[in-house]
């Protein structure tokens, strides 16, 4: 089966040298079964839209390889390619990402791990892959089960690589998110606009502004918008609803809080973890400094003890409100919580423009919104 959509990307080109291992490179390790001793994976970085070899990976008997590269200052996609068939992978900083395929079609029979962006850029690619397979391949730039779907996991992470490689995916000569159809520009302009406050010196940043505002639909033009690109739209640009009710039982609405105009820090966690204590302490923090300029925050606490959680959510000066069992997955697949705590920060404008992983780096997110 080849490869059923490709991917041009722009970028910076990447330097990368196979080396032993230091605490100034990333990783990349695993097997490609199918593969002998000594045959060769090819290691491709991305510049200005155009693949270009970084280096000739050789695998060991089993078909197993490794591979370290030099940090270049910014997140990036990279593949892997055998023959003609290519997996592809994002490094974020100086994690370690490990692939596992089989040849020779690695697309579609793969496995990325090692880090929160490897792990969703494969989800990305068993989306397509199944939707290419369940429909075919020219009706997916028209889905719009699809692209809704995909919407969800770029405004999840509108700065992080992950979406960038989504909005640069290709179908056949078709952008999967075209910047001439109004909608996906606005979805385009998202990223452009996370892109710009929180990557200002990313390669890619002037590209995607340069990108939405060459195709943004101007007021002297007649909308175009059918019904149905009207639902879409209103699906994807705002945030996604989170409607519960916090230990009093009153219910808090998080688009009602996003449409009042002042930024908002959207957190999820457990109380009942090890770490919560300490976190809820760096969170105050930054409630405390911002609070008085507008600052809301609104926390999701996943924990299956509702006493304790009422208990310490009663000690907490901003929204606090209960995700249990009875509710479900829902607002998790959403906003793609993985791991906890998870925290996310909306701007004045209710756009999600940042998922933030580190919170010493919280304040300096909030900083940019206030």
């Amino acid at each position: 089966m080849k490869s059923l959509y490709r991917i041009a990307l722009l970028g910076m080109a990447a330097v990368a040298v196979s080396c032993s291992d230091s605490s100034s490179k990333w990783h990349i390790n695993g097997s490609v079964e199918g593969l002998a001793e000594g045959d060769a994976v090819v290691l491709e970085g991305n510049n200005q839209g155009y693949w270009y070899v970084i280096d000739t990976i050789r695998t060991s008997k089993d078909g197993s390889f490794k591979y370290a590269g030099a940090e270049h200052g910014y997140p990036d996609i990279f593949r892997l390619r055998v023959g003609q068939n290519s997996v592809y992978f994002p490094i974020d900083s100086l994690e370690t990402v490990t692939i596992n395929a089989t040849a020779p079609d690695l697309a579609a029979n793969h496995t990325l791990s090692g880090s929160p962006q490897a792990e969703n850029l494969a989800r990305v690619d068993s989306i397509l892959m199944s939707a290419a397979s369940r429909m075919g391949v020219s009706a997916m730039v028209n889905d719009t089960d699809l692209k809704q779907e995909l919407a969800r996991i770029i405004l999840s992470d509108p700065s992080g690589v992950v979406s960038y490689y989504i909005i640069s995916k290709t179908i056949g000569d078709t952008p999967l998110f075209n910047p001439a159809n109004p909608v996906d520009n606005r979805i385009i302009g998202a990223v452009a606009n996370a892109y710009n406050m929180n990557r200002p010196e990313d390669p890619r940043t002037k590209y995607l502004a340069q990108l939405f505002l060459s195709n943004r639909r101007t007021n002297s033009q007649p909308s175009q918008l059918t019904n149905i690109e009207n639902q879409f739209e209103a699906n994807v640009i705002r945030a996604f609803e989170i409607d519960l009710y916090d230990q009093t039982g009153k219910r808090h609405s998080l688009l009602e809080l996003t449409d009042k105009g002042n930024p908002v820090i959207l957190n999820f966690t457990a109380y009942g973890t090890e770490w919560s204590p300490a976190f809820n302490i760096e969170l105050n923090k930054v409630y405390s400094k911002y609070h008085p300029q507008g600052l809301e925050i609104y926390q999701v606490s996943l924990d299956t003890d509702e006493y304790n959680w009422k208990q310490a959510a009663k000690n907490l000066p901003w929204i606090t409100v209960l995700n249990n069992v009875a509710d479900g997955g829902r607002i998790l697949r959403d906003y793609n919580v993985n791991a906890l705590p998870t925290t996310f920060v909306f701007n004045r404008d209710g756009q999600l423009v940042e998922r933030v992983v580190d919170i010493t780096k919280l304040d300096a997110a909030v900083a940019k919104v206030i």
